[in-house]
This record gives C-alpha cells, structure tokens and sequence, in this order.
C-alpha cells in the first residue's frame, strides 16, 4: 500500500529449524524479498572447495575471496547469489558442502566479505519494488541487521530436525553443525537481544508462519 513502511524481518535458527519455509511462507504473504543467507554460505563453500582452498588455510581461502566477484539475481521472491556471474546449483547441498560449511564460515575474512553483500540484500528489495525483506540465518537479528523491525529465533528438538532433514533426502549432522557456528569466535548462532524465540518442534510451518504473521500484521496495523 502506498506509504506503508519498507520491513526488515530477520530470522535466525540451527539447521531444519524451519527457517527457510517459514521465510518463503512470510515472503508470500507480505511481498518481501527472501534471503537466504544459509545458500550464500553454501555457495561460497562450494566455489573455495572447486578452488582447492580448505578451512585450515586461511591463505588460500583470502587469495580465493579476493577473486570472487558476488552479486545478487532476483527469481520471484528469492533473492540468489551469483558468483562471478553464474548461480550455484545443486552443489551447494552436497555432502562434502554440508561438511566444509561451517569450518568455512567461522573464518572471519569469510564473514566479512559476506557482511556488506547480505546487507545489501534490502537495497536490492527496495529496488525490485518489494515491502521489505525476509533474511534467515544465524546471525542476521545480532549481526547483519540488529535494529530490524522484526526479529525470530526458531528451534527445535536436534532428533526433529534430523528426520526433517532425512525426509528431505538430505545428510546433514544438525548437532555437530549447531555446536560449531555456536561455538565460533566471529558472529556465533545464538539468540539477539529482544528476539522472538519459537520452538517448531511440534508445529507445521503454516502455523509457525501465522505466529509470526499475526506478530507483524499486529505492529503494522494502524492504530
């Protein structure tokens, strides 16, 4: 509607917690551009491995960053990530990925040089003519975007989300992940000041997303 405000909601969580649905599920209902920070990091991961840099060589994974041009194309509602002018495929969720990505991603030349393109994610949202936008990932409410108008923690029981993650038809080890991006020095997982935490465990996604829908139609709604 003309003159509502451009929204900034950040929703963070572990693995299979139900961000990504959720996100989309949001995108739809409010017009928002989705981000999904967690394909970013992925994708990055990917293209370090396809250039032999490894976690434990911080040379290698600088003189790679230094050589990767990002930038951003919007599918939709999606907003994906582009490296030196080609989008990732299926990749970014192999196994090898889902192994490396959280060793990649507590390197905090890695971080950085993602920082500035994620927030750079609302630029691109108010350029596509959207209401505002949706980012997920870790540490999106503390870091990316701390002053966002609405900000959720989602999370679950470790055995839910690994059976979410096998209907998936996917590997990933949420336990072992969820210690290491909460146990990392730069940017760790964890809960932001004044978050609205949510405990999926027991609920669809539609009913996730109607929580917090009703949250954000509630503070937009003229008084």
């Amino acid at each position: 509607m003309p003159g509502s405000p451009f929204i900034i909601v950040a929703i963070d969580g572990g693995a299979a917690s139900g961000k990504s649905s959720t996100a989309r599920a949001l995108s739809e209902r409010f017009n928002l551009l989705h981000s999904d920070t967690g394909s970013y990091y992925r994708a990055v991961t990917a293209e370090l491995l396809r250039r032999k840099a490894t976690p434990g060589d911080t040379a290698s994974v600088n003189a790679a960053l230094a050589d990767l041009r990002l930038g951003t194309r919007i599918e939709g509602r999606s907003a994906r990530i582009e490296i030196s002018g080609r989008l990732p495929g299926d990749e970014i969720r192999s196994r090898e990925v889902n192994d490396a990505v959280s060793h990649f991603a507590a390197i905090p030349e890695l971080r950085s040089a993602l920082l500035q393109y994620q927030r750079g994610q609302a630029d691109a949202a108010r350029g596509g003519g959207f209401a505002g936008l949706v980012m997920e990932g870790r540490d999106i409410g503390s870091v990316i975007f701390p002053d966002a108008d609405f900000r959720f923690f989602l999370h679950a029981d470790p055995a839910e989300r690994e059976r979410r993650r096998v209907k998936q038809g996917q590997e990933d080890k949420v336990a072992e992940r969820d210690r290491l991006d909460s146990s990392r020095k730069t940017a760790p997982l964890s809960q932001s000041d004044g978050a609205t935490s949510i405990d999926t465990t027991h609920l669809t996604i539609a009913e996730v997303a109607s929580r917090i829908g009703s949250i954000i139609s509630g503070s937009l709604a003229p008084t």
